[in-house]
């Protein structure tokens, strides 16, 4: 049976709807109880354009962490084909760590609606780790990084992201946690 697809939107509604996540997130990063009428009201929308993008709070909830994480993973291949493997890697660490804190900020709101009985389950991380896998195997190819990193190796490496306060000047100690994680992975490289 083919897969059914959604048909195209108009662009003033894919804008309305971008709209509405890039003020969700924001506010949903605040205040995981923020009222959904002031999203729609934050976005410039009206209520019925709100409802028929998002039917319920835990579909703007998941497609906020869905959207956020596709984009992590989408800027893998965009990366990689402006810049040299090394840099690839490190700028999309930069902004994995962007989605984490992101991420974080809404962790109050993603638990809220997937940790009600019934309730949907969290969106799966496999688009990212497709992406650290492609980023992984450039340097492996380029002789950049050292032989025989996995995405789960990687995400190990990477773990302390989720221990930052998105709410301090997390940005630099990322930075730093980042820099630490390419030194190891460029030890042991065949072209260090």
């Amino acid at each position: 049976m083919p897969q059914q697809t959604d048909p195209p939107r108009r662009s003033d509604a894919q804008r309305n709807r971008e709209r509405i996540l890039e003020v969700a997130v924001i506010e949903l990063s605040r205040c995981a109880d923020t009222p959904l009428s002031a999203i729609a009201r934050k976005a410039g929308v009206g209520q019925g354009t709100f409802y028929r993008n998002f039917p319920n709070r835990e579909s703007l909830v998941l497609e906020i962490y869905r959207h956020e994480m596709q984009q992590v993973a989408d800027s893998a291949d965009q990366l990689l084909a402006a810049r040299a493997p090394e840099e690839a890697l490190r700028a999309w660490m930069d902004r994995l760590s962007e989605f984490a804190m992101t991420k974080a900020g809404l962790a109050d709101a993603i638990r809220q609606v997937t940790g009600a009985p019934g309730g949907p389950a969290k969106p799966s991380p496999t688009p990212v780790a497709r992406a650290a896998e492609l980023l992984l195997r450039a340097n492996e190819e380029a002789g950049t990084i050292r032989p025989g990193v996995s995405p789960d190796d990687f995400f190990l490496a990477i773990a302390g992201l989720w221990q930052l306060d998105p709410g301090d000047d997390w940005r630099p100690r990322a930075a730093r946690l980042m820099d630490l994680v390419m030194d190891g992975l460029r030890a042991g490289a065949p072209r260090g």
